[in-house]
C-alpha cells in the first residue's frame, strides 16, 4: 500500500503533555490509517472506513476509559 499521500493529523483528545497520542490518515480511497505519534516508524493500522466509523462511534458512546 502507498502511504506516501496519507494526511496525518493528531486526534482532537489527545493532550500537548506527551500523553497516549494516535495519527489518523482518512483521505486515502478505502482505508483509514491509525498509527503512534510518538513511534511514527512503529506500525500503521489500517482499517476499512466502516469499521473506523463503527469504532469511532462506539467510542463516543461508551467514552473515557480509566
Amino acid at each position: 500500500m502507498d502511504m506516501s499521500q496519507a494526511k496525518w493529523r493528531k486526534s482532537t483528545k489527545s493532550g500537548n503533555n506527551g500523553g497516549s497520542c494516535v495519527e489518523v490518515a482518512d483521505n486515502l480511497p478505502g482505508v483509514v490509517l491509525v498509527r503512534d505519534t510518538k513511534d511514527r516508524a512503529g506500525g500503521t493500522l489500517a482499517f476499512a472506513p466502516d469499521a473506523w466509523a463503527g469504532f469511532v462511534g462506539l467510542t463516543k458512546r461508551i467514552g473515557p476509559v480509566g
